[in-house]
């Protein structure tokens, strides 16, 4: 597979838009919005999902690769939580979730992915992912990670 292609077919952002529905109440943490990251190298996936937080009321930024995640956090960035890509030029992401795990970082890794086969999961999980989604993230899967946030930070 190349890099920055996906399994799924891509809607229109409107298309996506007008399905979302947003549930999720109070998205603060104290009284501070949620920031998130999403690291993908495919430019239409940054994109969707960063749209699609943003219908969170999340603050959100978006990298082409796991390198410059970890450059932000080494910077003094920090997120709530990572929507991290697996397969990635310059370093993927299981490479760049070690890392950033190496490095002390506590905010939540999910792994957004189309690696289909249970043992390269496995392995993406290993690396210290908190969970791992099969591409393309849905709104659904968001509320699951925001419930799982606000709960912790309570």
């Amino acid at each position: 597979m190349e890099h920055g292609t996906g399994s799924f077919s891509l809607r229109s952002l409107e298309e996506i838009e007008e399905t979302m529905v947003i549930t999720v109440e109070n998205l603060t943490i104290g009284d501070r919005k949620i920031s998130a990251l999403v690291v993908d190298d495919d430019t239409c996936t940054r994109l969707i999902h960063k749209r699609m937080l943003e219908k969170f009321n999340m603050e959100v930024k978006a990298v082409a690769n796991g390198k410059a995640a970890v450059d932000l956090y080494q910077a003094g960035a920090y997120f709530d939580v990572i929507f991290m890509d697996h397969e990635m030029p310059v370093m993927d992401g299981a490479e760049a979730t070690k890392e950033l795990r190496g490095m002390g970082v506590k905010s939540l890794i999910v792994g957004v992915t189309s690696l289909a086969g249970v043992s390269e999961r496995n392995r993406f999980m290993d690396s210290g992912l908190d969970q791992c989604f099969e591409k393309p993230l849905t709104h659904e899967m968001v509320e699951v990670m925001l419930r799982k946030l606000k709960k912790e930070s309570n």
